[in-house]
């Protein structure tokens, strides 16, 4: 094992355990359909348990190698038909790979497993429901009317397959195809993917006839419906010749159906790239992804100053030839740098259907708990996001969901009541909205009680009972540290640790989260996030002295006005734009800044920004320009300021303030509805 540290382990054994997840969920979908579990999946998911208890046994991991050995048998006997598939025996599946998981973390980082641990897990897999066997295995073997030398060498699985095929009533055809030595992996697996799709690969076997010294002869076993006419003219292009060792007594799939071939239809040559492409696929872990995006974050600023020196340059020879050269230098050098700054974000984004499957595993289990049946719908799961807002997005969005679950889907009986469908609904989707990506979260449940809300917030002291407040309000009202309306703490929720945790993730990942809701129609939750937060553009403003950063993805327009054209709308400065009212809030006065002085007469600059549905004018003093920057912390002395997100470096190596559009809206808001309460208490 020399060349692969722990790191490369962890990687490879996660990787495996979330196939074996992925494949017990497609097996729960098949068992919910009352579909009979698909072979290859079954056999898929019996490979991955058989490479984990590898790859754990190579790296002394053998309390974990234990238990997927014993997972490995009992899928073994699934894929044989001697085990049988329940909710019950899926629910074990589910139960030891989650156990499988936090033991194999809990032992790389050191932490000593006990014997008890392991036979506890391995009696749990114990218990499943065995199958009775029935004695015919020898009349289906003389009835498939191969050779007994081929018999002979088949695995007892290759025989369960040939068996179930032949009870199906499907035809058992013989290819016989001979490949160069130099190529015959290649083309081999471009045969086998073609067999795939029309029909069940059930074996494949190496000649025991001399070939030329230059070739090698396979013999693959093949069940299918088609006849054999059909096969041949899928195979054509293909060195093979095919017999029939016993045909279909009916052709089920006739030439009079050519969209169902069309849709399994597929170039021999596909396969084989598919197969290739693979090998191409490298592993990296995401701190050197960090350490380059690093790198290329400090070739971004040194480019920076670079342009400014020009300019410095520029401004002090005029157009000379010097100066020209270097500003084509410079122009060539920012090029390439965009080129190298995309590719590594290119590299950094994935499909936000990597989380997808552990949502599922977890509304599997919440919706059995709480006696809830329950649809899970995914949409967009090839939306891509950055690798490290993907990592921090799986708990919000479980947050949200088990609420949903919990809150929001009413019980079955209740459902038919309402004349809604017994099963519930929850349904994700994500889609890529400009710079942003949007992530919806809604149900088909009862929807918010707003009255509830209002009742509790009376009873916290968030608003008084005489205080009219809008729906909106009511709503982000449900953030607040500790708010619940749950009248009992459960294992699901109730404990007032929900949605203020999501808004503080989410808002941490520079993201808004929104909820609209219907009474009796459901609830649906709106997440905004920006794709990455690596590298971005940023409007750089002046105000009050202080020089800020925008991101520019949250920048929607900016404009000159003159002070008069601001008025006051209760208490809160407005402008008009686009028909549409405005709230403005002036930076130097939300960072209390004690700069220059502007005259009544003086041009100033509103800046909109806005997340999802929100927007605010920022008030500055000037525009000074778009550049590319990167947002670096800023440590746990500025840290709890609200409407700062981090600093960077500008070109002139002036170190600024990046801002926080979501924390400011918010804080805005908030800010303003506080101020106006404590008037009206002191005022009485």
């Amino acid at each position: 094992m020399s060349g692969i540290n722990l790191e490369d382990f962890l990687a490879e054994a996660e990787e495996l355990i979330d196939r074996l997840n992925h494949g017990f969920l497609e097996l729960d979908q098949q068992l919910k359909q009352g579909e009979k579990p698909e072979p290859s999946l079954v056999n898929d998911i019996f490979r991955s348990a058989h490479s984990l208890k590898g790859i754990c046994g190579m790296f002394g991991f053998t309390e974990v190698g234990e238990i997927a050995h014993k997972m490995e048998d009992l899928l073994d006997r699934l894929r044989l038909q001697k085990l049988k598939l329940t909710p019950k025996t899926l629910d074990i599946m589910f139960q030891t790979t989650e156990e499988l998981h936090k033991i194999m973390h809990r032992k790389a980082s050191g932490e000593e497993i006990s014997p008890s641990e392991v036979e506890a897990l391995k009696k749990k897999l114990e218990q499943v429901e065995e199958v009775k066997e029935e004695d015919d295995k020898d009349y289906w073997l003389k009835e498939s009317g191969l050779e007994p030398e081929i018999l002979s060498v088949l695995t007892e699985y290759e025989e369960h397959r040939l068996i179930e095929n032949l009870k199906e009533k499907k035809g058992i055809y013989r290819i016989t195809v001979s490949f160069d030595l130099g190529t015959f992996d290649e083309e081999l697996n471009a045969l086998q993917g073609k067999l795939k799709q029309i029909g069940e690969l059930i074996t494949t076997l190496p000649s025991a006839e001399e070939s030329n010294e230059n070739r090698i002869t396979f013999y693959l076993l093949l069940g299918s419906n088609l006849p054999q006419q059909e096969i041949e003219a899928e195979l054509f292009g293909f060195p093979a010749s095919i017999s029939a060792v016993k045909s279909p007594p009916v052709p089920t799939l006739p030439k009079s159906t050519p969209e169902k071939k069309e849709e399994v239809k597929e170039a021999p040559g596909e396969e084989l790239e598919r197969v290739r492409s693979l090998t191409q696929t490298v592993r990296v872990s995401i701190t050197k992804l960090d350490n380059l995006m690093n790198i290329v974050g400090e070739l971004v600023l040194s480019k920076n100053i670079i342009a400014q020196l020009i300019e410095r340059l520029r401004a002090e020879l005029g157009f000379s030839e010097l100066a020209l050269e270097l500003y084509k230098a410079n122009r060539n050098l920012e090029r390439k740098l965009q080129e190298l700054q995309e590719s590594v974000l290119e590299v950094r984004m994935v499909p936000i259907g990597q989380i997808y499957d552990k949502l599922r595993r977890n509304v599997r289990t919440l919706s059995r708990e709480l006696g809830k049946e329950v649809d899970f719908i995914t949409e967009g799961g090839e939306t891509e996001l950055d690798k490290l807002i993907i990592e921090d997005l799986a708990d919000p969005l479980m947050h949200i969901i088990r609420n949903a679950l919990d809150h929001g889907i009413e019980p079955r009986e209740e459902r038919i009541r309402l004349g809604k469908p017994p099963q519930g609904q929850i349904r994700l989707n994500a889609y890529q909205q400009g710079n942003h990506v949007v992530i919806e979260i809604s149900d088909d449940g009862a929807g918010l009680n707003l009255e509830k809300i209002r009742q509790k917030a009376i009873e916290r002291g968030l608003i008084s009972p005489e205080e009219e407040v809008r729906e909106e309000e009511l709503v982000q009202v449900l953030f607040t540290p500790g708010f619940s309306t749950a009248e009992k703490v459960s294992e699901v929720s109730g404990r007032g640790v929900g949605l203020d945790v999501v808004k503080n993730n989410i808002s941490a990942l520079s993201g808004a989260i929104d909820i609209e809701s219907s009474p009796g129609e459901g609830t649906k939750v709106i997440i905004t996030l920006p794709i990455t937060l690596a590298i971005i553009q940023a409007l750089i403003v002046e105000a009050g002295g202080e020089t800020f950063a925008i991101p520019l993805n949250s920048v929607s327009s900016g404009l000159a006005i003159r002070p008069e054209e601001i008025k006051t709308i209760e208490g809160r400065e407005v402008i008009e734009q686009r028909e549409r009212t405005l709230p403005l809030l002036r930076l130097d006065e939300f960072f209390r800044l004690n700069g220059r002085k502007r005259s009544e007469q003086e041009e100033l600059y509103v800046v909109t920004v806005a997340i999802a549905e929100r927007r605010l004018g920022l008030v500055v003093d000037k525009l000074l320009g778009r550049q590319d920057i990167v947002i670096k912390s800023i440590g746990e002395v500025l840290s709890g300021i609200k409407g700062i997100a981090g600093a960077t470096e500008l070109g002139d190596q002036r170190t600024i303030l990046v801002l926080d559009v979501v924390g400011m809206i918010e804080e805005a808001s908030s800010g303003l509805k506080a101020s106006s309460r404590q008037v009206e208490k002191n005022v009485s």
